[in-house]
């Protein structure tokens, strides 16, 4: 069949954000194609975030598209600090009415999408990378995206298209750098992460602040562990053999003091920089930016792929009032209603990152700072609420 030539919505990126939006903008009656540069084996196995927010998993349910992750999908009520020797779990559902999280990987959710967008025909072209888009200006009469198909040069004509490409995107690079600012910091120090075939030794995850720099436990599965140490930038991967990384992760959470990590063959490992960065705004034109198109946060405080979700749920109820009523009132805010979950989101990855990790260089002054508010999480409620409810997600929309 050959690929449709106009649609109202272009989705640039076959990720989580453009997938998810592409069904709930169909669930709306809004047309759309989406557009991949990779092929489907190469989406599938992305290794990505883990932790689902409460909102993401009530925006797939809603939309149909959570049967295997209400299976699968590993629920959590908590996760634990370990600092200066004390352990504190963090109970979620007490601190925030209720909310909890849910450990299902992102390739699992882009699977589930994937599948959804084949079983009901929604129009999905892998192997189709976009050159170039044009006519992104409000007044342009409509926005044209140009791609490959089977290298072949080929078009498709819509009213709007949404970046779901990433920060080096080509969606991005649309909007003129006079138009569009950035707001950006870089770490200095990175994450060494594995996956294991070993059960995971702590039933939630476990946040550990050490002399010796970050750690955390985390899982895929009752099977699978998924684990990460801090290291310094530029490390490479191979300059740690698993065993020395196994010894690590044990001094990291206190083996001394409780049990070993379980465990197994690691089975991938790699250095994963951390950085945060905000473009401003999320819209120009015709062209609308959305998850890392738009926004990266370190992954310490889980909020990726939850924030991608955000943005693609305001964005289609925007869609949806657009051409149901012909008001771009919703459209028209989308920018400024995501920016104050996405800055908010920020915030907390930045208090996160900043509060677990040893900075290179570090003074024992910081380090008791760190402590010290480690310690008012462990003895406040109000604190540990202000976590709880970061953590969990705050609400989608105005």
């Amino acid at each position: 069949m050959n690929p449709p030539r106009h649609t109202q919505v272009a989705v640039v990126g076959a990720g989580p954000a453009g997938l998810l939006l592409a069904l709930l903008l169909r669930r709306n009656g809004v047309d759309c194609v989406v557009l991949e540069s990779r092929d489907r084996s190469y989406v599938e196995q992305r290794q990505r975030a883990g932790i689902l927010e409460q909102s993401t998993v009530d925006t797939l349910r809603r939309a149909g598209a959570a049967a295997r992750l209400d299976r699968e999908g590993l629920p959590h009520d908590g996760i634990e600090l370990r600092f200066g020797g004390r352990r504190h779990r963090i109970d979620f559902p007490a601190l925030t009415g209720g909310r909890r999280v849910w450990v299902y990987a992102q390739t699992e959710v882009v699977k589930d999408l994937v599948a959804l967008q084949s079983q009901e025909g929604g129009p999905l072209l892998f192997e189709a990378p976009v050159r170039a888009v044009t006519g992104a200006a409000a007044d342009a009469g409509h926005c044209t995206v140009h791609y490959l198909r089977r290298g072949q040069e080929a078009t498709l004509t819509c009213d709007y298209v949404v970046g779901c490409d990433g920060y080096h995107g080509v969606v991005r690079r649309a909007v003129p750098q006079g138009a569009r600012s950035v707001h950006e910091r870089a770490f200095p120090y990175s994450w060494l992460g594995i996956l294991a075939e070993a059960p995971p030794c702590y039933d939630e995850l476990v946040y550990a602040h050490s002399e010796r720099g970050f750690a955390l436990a985390s899982m895929r599965s009752p099977t699978v562990s998924r684990l990460y140490l801090q290291v310094p930038n530029g490390t490479n991967p191979d300059a740690w053999p698993h065993e020395r990384i196994w010894d690590e992760l044990d001094a990291r959470f206190g083996a001394d003091r409780g049990r070993r990590l379980n465990r197994g063959p690691v089975t991938q490992k790699s250095v994963l920089p951390m950085r945060s960065s905000v473009t401003e705004p999320m819209r120009y034109g015709r062209v609308l930016l959305a998850g890392d198109a738009a926004h990266i946060v370190p992954p310490t405080g889980a909020k990726g792929l939850n924030l991608a979700a955000s943005d693609v749920t305001v964005l289609a109820r925007a869609f949806a009032h657009l051409y149901e009523t012909g008001s771009a009132q919703l459209l028209d805010s989308y920018s400024d209603t995501c920016l104050r979950r996405v800055w908010r989101a920020e915030h907390f990855s930045h208090f996160m990152t900043t509060t677990l990790h040893i900075a290179p260089g570090q003074s024992s002054f910081d380090t008791r700072l760190q402590l010290s508010q480690l310690d008012r999480i462990a003895t406040s409620p109000h604190a540990a609420a202000e976590l709880a409810e970061n953590y969990t997600g705050l609400p989608t929309g105005p």
